[in-house]
């Protein structure tokens, strides 16, 4: 996984895999939820896009998969987002480049 990071929403979005599938979305979800105990608190499924809610560290935070714009990881809030929440957005990506590797997700 190579960090790429974006800012067109009005928020620091990491872009996971810009190609991803279907099949990698669900790995990242899986290893977020059982690797870092992270719990999603509102899941939005569309037919050409899914948008997962989280917290991590106290900072609401997507999971996002679009067919068009493949996996990202952004503050729910995109606009209205904190510094800190965009802090927290790379804080995230970082630690889940480390599980990919290790897991061979990538």
């Amino acid at each position: 996984m190579s960090l790429t990071l974006r800012t067109a929403m009005g928020c620091t979005e990491a872009v996971i895999s810009d190609a991803g599938g279907l099949k990698e979305f669900y790995r990242i979800a899986d290893l977020l939820s059982e690797d870092l105990k992270l719990s999603f608190s509102h899941k939005e499924d569309d037919f050409d896009t899914i948008a997962w809610e989280f917290r991590f560290k106290r900072h609401n935070l997507t999971l996002h998969y679009s067919i068009y714009n493949g996996i990202t990881i952004f503050p729910t809030k995109t606009r209205d987002a904190r510094n800190r929440d965009n802090k927290a957005v790379i804080e995230l990506v970082n630690v889940l480049e480390g599980r990919m590797t290790e897991r061979k997700i990538a």
